[in-house]
């Protein structure tokens, strides 16, 4: 007896028509994959892929806040970063830094690795705008909310 849902697509049959999923030409329609496969392919690249492009992420922001240290020195930078104006988001920024690192290797759940990297990019931003004369001002009139 056929097994019933998602896992088992090939016993779908035509149930499922090709436009629900995909509207027009597939973008990879050269590889000749059916639709039952790229489903597979995609399921497997967000379980796969999500985590470990929010560790990369977050690795290469850190990596280029090293690199800051490097220019202004590590102690000016720590003091900087810790200065009223931006503690709040040098709080957030760092803290989901960890989160990401623990929805990866803890919870081992991409969802959260990606919110937590948007929650790492928006501080992150934020972060970077302090030094930016009233670029924050800037930002908030756009949006706004000033």
């Amino acid at each position: 007896m056929p097994s019933k849902g998602w896992f088992n697509l090939e016993s779908a049959g035509g149930m499922i028509p090709e436009t629900q999923f995909f509207e027009g030409d597939s973008a990879f329609k050269f590889l000749g994959l059916t639709r039952t496969q790229r489903l597979y392919g995609f399921s497997w690249l967000s379980h796969h892929w999500l985590g470990s492009f929010a560790v990369l992420y977050t690795i290469g922001i850190l990596v280029s806040l090293i690199g800051t240290g490097f220019v202004i020195g590590f102690a000016s930078q720590i003091k900087l970063m810790f200065k009223p104006v931006r503690i709040i988001a040098t709080v957030v920024f760092l803290g989901s830094v960890g989160l990401v690192f623990v929805g990866a290797f803890v919870l081992k759940n991409e969802v959260l690795c990606i919110i937590f990297v948007i929650i790492e990019y928006l501080a992150y931003t934020w972060y970077n705008l302090s030094y930016i004369p009233y670029a924050r001002s800037a930002v908030l009139k756009l949006v706004g909310m000033s």
